[in-house]
């Protein structure tokens, strides 16, 4: 592993913190809603402006063609910064964008990654579907290839910010062969505001409209929106969740051990579960506060590694499920931990995504082992593709 910073990457960090220190915005941004929208807009049009979106996106497709190891410096410095989610961006920028650029054809990408990047394009992903979340190979909706059209018919569900979305990365199936589950698949792009779509948001126990159902009924979408080949949607759908599974995760790493020091100072000024000393002193709760410590430490480490190895590959590989795994089940044990450390005090809700807000964000935590694939799923690929187990 190598990943020692020349002096150019060490101007590059402290250019980017210099200019983080300068425009990461003061206001909070909103939890939900359209000003949610505008305010993810703004930001991404402001890191447009600035030349920092897209680091090491093609400077043919509008990015700065930096190596990884300087996109990894950047989500860094992005996320020491304090600065705020990219949010209905996130998708459009680190699953569709990549996905287009490595398959897209040139029309494709001429017309969608300038939008991306300049915060004019939200996307949203399609993969999940009732009968079908981590088993991709299981996608149910049909895609019926009708003259120049797929025609779509089916359900798909855990769309984040569906009812924000401009387009969509869409999964259907195109070959309903039951010996052909992974050859049978399409990946297309979907604009959401095709007739015959239907979206629904849905409440979650964290009291945001975080995701949908979308519902679609003799949708239309032209052959010439097919990423990657009819029938080939499943290398493509690997494509884009390598990129899910990659560098950005940094970020959430980040976020997460500072979490956790805002725990630690809470455990050592207020009074643990016995009522008499600071929680810091429950050897239990100190047990659980090292452990998780060293486990973020780790999990640097897993991901410092799947950068330096991609830096050799020229791509993203399967270690990206190492550090999706370790991070979910992570995150759901530093919230829960929190939730132990304040005690009573976590009976009072507040609002996921907004500040000191800790109950919304345990009652939020859950979906870490569900989005981007099961812990169970990560568990698979690691062992096939990492260790190489028999299936």
């Amino acid at each position: 592993m190598q990943i020692d910073l020349d002096q150019a990457d060490a101007d590059f960090r402290d250019d980017a913190a210099s200019w983080l220190r300068a425009h990461v915005p003061t206001d909070e941004r909103p939890p939900t809603g359209e000003s949610m929208v505008d305010f993810d807009r703004a930001w991404q049009r402001c890191t447009f402006d600035g030349g920092w979106a897209g680091v090491s996106w093609p400077v043919e497709h509008g990015g700065r063609g930096l190596s990884l190891l300087q996109q990894l410096i950047w989500w860094e410095q992005y996320a020491l910064s304090g600065a705020p989610h990219i949010g209905v961006f996130w998708v459009a920028t680190s699953h569709a964008g990549p996905t287009l650029i490595l398959n897209g054809t040139s029309e494709q990408q001429q017309k969608h990654l300038p939008a991306i990047l300049r915060g004019e394009s939200t996307w949203c992903q399609g993969f999940s579907e009732p009968s079908a979340g981590s088993d991709l190979a299981g996608v149910r909706t049909t895609g019926r290839v009708d003259g120049d059209d797929l025609v779509v018919n089916g359900q798909k569900i855990w769309t984040t910010h569906g009812q924000h979305s401009d387009f969509q990365e869409l999964l259907v199936r195109t070959d309903s062969d039951p010996s052909s589950r992974h050859k049978g698949l399409t990946w297309v792009i979907c604009d959401m505001n095709t007739p015959g779509i239907e979206v629904r948001p849905i409440m979650t126990m964290a009291g945001i409209p975080h995701f949908c159902e979308v519902f679609y009924d003799d949708v239309r979408i032209p052959l010439s929106n097919v990423v990657g080949g009819v029938g080939n949607g499943w290398a493509t759908a690997m494509s884009t969740l390598s990129f899910e599974r990659g560098a950005g995760f940094v970020v959430e790493q980040i976020r997460l051990s500072r979490y956790l020091d805002e725990v630690v100072d809470h455990a050592e000024n207020h009074t643990g579960p016995d009522g008499k000393r600071a929680a810091i002193e429950d050897d239990e709760i100190y047990r659980r506060i090292a452990s998780a410590r060293s486990e973020l430490a780790a999990l640097r480490a897993v991901t410092y590694a799947a950068v330096s190895r991609n830096r050799v590959t020229g791509k993203p590989g399967p270690e990206g499920s190492m550090s999706r795994l370790l991070f979910a089940e992570l995150e759901q044990n530093v919230r829960a931990l929190a939730m132990d450390v304040v005690g009573l005090d976590a009976l009072e809700y507040q609002m996921p995504f907004t500040p000191q807000a800790w109950s919304g964000e345990w009652l939020y935590s859950p979906s870490s082992t569900i989005g981007a694939g099961t812990s169970d799923i990560q568990r698979n690929i690691i062992a096939n593709r990492v260790l190489g187990l028999p299936r």
